[in-house]
């Protein structure tokens, strides 16, 4: 079972990001403020439910929730500044715009660039250790399916609304013989082989 938050002193955000392995659109990052008391059946990591399971929390989550937001960093931003400080400035934006200030922090992973003065903590799979991020892991991933599925309009040839931007055989088939997309990361390579699929 999920704890509730990692500390019980100060007012506490859990921030999670998703999109860090794709290779098209942005990462989305969200951050969370839950109620001391909060409890919510089924919530947990996002990557061990389904699109509807996360879909039908997402709601309750933004509805209960004390604070939430979620910001994003484009391909463009992190082709310039790399991926690993992309995801730092997406869960800045997103901390940027709680309008409820957090005095403690929780990142789902092992590194994390401090925000301001509020100290913090890195919890390697977090998402599954503590409600407030698996809270964020679910925002962050549900808004960032709604962004990619509404590109897929557009650019149907590369079956974003099914892929979502990660580096399917599909998807990296369809780069390779049809070329990138305006949304394509340039500094990622397609047949690279450390690219894993993940959902």
């Amino acid at each position: 079972m999920l704890l509730n938050c990692y500390q019980i002193d100060l007012i506490e955000a859990g921030c999670d990001e998703a999109g860090r392995g794709c290779l098209a659109g942005p990462v989305v990052a969200a951050a969370v403020i839950l109620p001391k008391d909060f409890y919510l059946e089924g919530l947990t990591d996002s990557k061990q439910l389904t699109h509807k399971q996360r879909e039908q929390l997402r709601p309750i989550i933004e509805r209960e929730a004390l604070a939430w937001a979620v910001a994003m960093v484009d391909h463009e931003e992190i082709d310039r500044i790399n991926i690993l400080n992309a995801s730092f400035l997406a869960m800045h934006r997103a901390l940027d715009q709680l309008l409820l200030r957090p005095e403690y922090l929780v990142i789902d992973g092992n590194r994390f660039k401090a925000y301001q003065d509020v100290k913090h903590a890195c919890i390697v799979k977090g998402d599954g250790k503590y409600l407030n991020i698996a809270a964020a892991s679910i925002l962050a991933k549900t808004h960032r399916d709604e962004y990619m599925a509404n590109l897929d309009v557009d650019f149907p040839m590369y079956d974003w609304k099914k892929n979502k931007g990660y580096p399917t055989i599909a998807h990296r088939n369809a780069v390779i013989n049809i070329g990138p997309s305006p949304y394509h990361r340039k500094t990622f390579n397609v047949t690279s082989p450390q690219l894993t699929i993940k959902f």
